[in-house]
């Protein structure tokens, strides 16, 4: 069978190639089981707009058990034949319509090509007649694992644990696949980077839910290498093994031994299996599966085997990137200056990485004084959120400092000796930048004036501290890179006792979901309110109030406050 389609209006495919079985709903889906087709019967009986069903993974968004549950990929027939390629019919399953509600089912699933090149799957499905599904066995299943039950669990573990590079995400994900599909325990026990022992999860079924046991999580003693108890060895790497309280009750050979003991009088575990989590270069933990509702032991080492190698790959990879933050983290720490102390100013910073880049970035504050007894302040933004925007932004910065200390010139002029040695002397490509000067002139409003440049960045933001919100926008040239040849213009403003000069990076205010004046607005308003905060307080809440929650830029902001008239 092939179905194909094309698109039309919201996001509804082309019905026309679908079959209509009278009183039936038609699903289709692709190869990763995400629904691209939908007809006007399953809308009707899902209670859901097509719109809100397509591109979703047909098993998250809609199989449940008869509580609402959803379903275990690895208990549910039609994933199963979905995965198996295989066509197959069923009843007594449950699909979630769009107003919480379960519609019981029956179904047949067909393997179908959806396109030329591409292979998928047919879902036909009816509401089942009231009264015929049988009671679950709350999904403690006492069978064994067929081989496909088998390949269709370590097909979810793998997909489940390595879409997350969150080392407690991943063993949180760990144990909800293992309990109560397997046992009635799941106990993790990881080695830190320090050679530490911590039990990091000890999870238990009860009353139809999973419970996490925090009273016996937590460190544990070492690993002698002398201890032959099984989670010893297995934490060395020993192969998998079964395990019981008997195996503790003479006496203990480490302290290790000692916490194994209290773990089975603790929970009642008649038996256990243990298994090393190893990753590519070393043994990472060790995954225990007991049981003690169950009559029966978990024997399937083979099968704890394949879990625990696969949960040793996912924590390996979320080491390693974790790691990897800690070492950008150090160097973004590096790469941010120390403010230095000015009299008659108060300065505050903060700095905020791009969610989903790394956890360096081009966007850059300084704040630095110069030969004549001003200070220099800076905000930039060097294109990129990642290591090289990082070194870029660094031989940008630098180079502003050696200028801005070396001539004697108007921020303008600094900014265009600047301009030309990014183009042949760095790897900043382009850059946005405002240099300013806080020069102290004498007493009163007059006092303190700021003189900038700005070279295609957002403008300033001054607010009084009776609340007046304004931009510094009287002035702007094109980027620091764009091979401008005109002089850059200068402005001047003088700095009103109690007030506070806001310089910032498109991140604040740039949003996916709205304009960039809105951002503006939203900068000014928020800046307004907050105008009798202290300085900290006042970049903490403005960072957490106008940051658009779909932000995907880093944020610079440095904030400038002339205290009282005599500063």
């Amino acid at each position: 069978m092939e179905v194909t389609g094309k698109e039309r209006g919201a996001g509804q495919r082309d019905m026309r190639m679908l079959p209509e079985v009278q009183g039936a709903g038609v699903l289709v889906l692709d190869h990763q089981a995400r629904i691209v087709h939908v007809n006007r019967q399953a809308e009707v009986l899902l209670a859901r707009p097509a719109a809100d069903l397509l591109d979703q993974d047909a098993h998250d968004s809609l199989h449940r058990n008869r509580h609402g549950q959803t379903t275990p990929r690895s208990r549910c027939p039609m994933s199963r034949a979905f995965l198996s390629g295989q066509a197959a019919q069923g009843q007594h399953e449950w699909y979630e319509r769009g107003d919480g509600t379960l519609l019981p089912t029956c179904w047949t699933i067909t393997p179908c090509r959806i396109s030329e090149d591409a292979a998928g799957a047919m879902v036909i499905f009816f509401e089942q007649e009231p009264g015929t599904a049988p009671e679950e066995s709350e999904g403690r299943p006492e069978a064994p694992l067929s081989e496909l039950d088998r390949l269709a669990l370590l097909a979810e573990t793998t997909t489940t644990l390595t879409s997350t590079l969150d080392a407690q995400e991943a063993v949180r994900r760990l144990t909800r696949l293992v309990v109560p599909r397997l046992a009635d325990w799941a106990v993790v026990d990881l080695i830190t980077d320090g050679d530490e022992v911590w039990r990091t999860s000890v999870v238990h079924y009860e009353d139809g839910g999973l419970v996490d046991r925090e009273d016996l999580q937590g460190p544990m003693p070492p690993i002698p290498q002398e201890s032959v108890m099984p989670l010893s060895r297995a934490l060395r790497g020993a192969a998998s093994t079964l395990a019981g309280p008997e195996n503790y009750q003479g006496p203990p050979d480490a302290g290790i031994a000692v916490a194994q003991r209290k773990l089975f009088e603790e929970t009642g575990m008649h038996s256990a299996a243990i298994a090393p989590i190893r990753g590519v270069r070393e043994v990472l933990g060790a995954l225990t599966l007991g049981q003690g509702e169950r009559p029966e032991e978990f024997s399937d080492l083979s099968l704890l085997e394949d879990i625990a190698r696969r949960a040793g790959l996912a924590l390996e990879n979320a080491r390693l990137y974790q790691r990897q933050q800690r070492v950008t983290e150090t160097m973004q720490r590096h790469l941010l200056p120390q403010l230095p102390l000015e009299p008659g100013l108060e300065m505050a910073a903060r700095y905020a990485a791009a969610p989903e880049g790394s956890e360096v970035g081009g966007d850059w504050y300084d704040a630095f004084r110069l030969q004549d007894g001003a200070l220099a302040v800076a905000v930039g933004d060097v294109v990129g959120h990642d290591a090289d925007a990082a070194a870029a932004m660094a031989q940008v910065r630098n180079m502003l400092r050696a200028y801005a200390w070396s001539y004697q010139e108007p921020p303008g002029a600094i900014v265009g000796r600047l301009d030309q040695a990014v183009q042949h002397m760095t790897e900043a490509s382009l850059a946005t930048l405002v240099f300013a000067r806080v020069e102290s002139g004498g007493e009163g409003e007059a006092g303190v004036q700021l003189r900038w440049t700005n070279a295609g960045h957002p403008p300033p933001l001054l607010v009084t501290y009776d609340g007046q919100a304004g931009f510094l926008d009287s002035t702007m040239d094109t980027m620091i890179g764009a091979e401008l040849t005109a002089p850059r213009q200068d402005a001047t403003a003088a700095l009103p006792p109690l007030s506070t000069l806001i310089f910032y990076t498109d991140g604040l205010i740039e949003s996916r979901g709205r304009s960039l004046s809105e951002g503006l607005d939203r900068l000014r308003q928020h800046a307004a309110a907050l105008a009798h905060r202290p300085l900290d307080a006042f970049c903490d809440l403005l960072l957490s109030r106008v940051r658009p929650p779909d932000n995907d830029d880093d944020v610079a902001l440095l904030a400038l406050r002339r205290p009282d008239r005599d500063g």
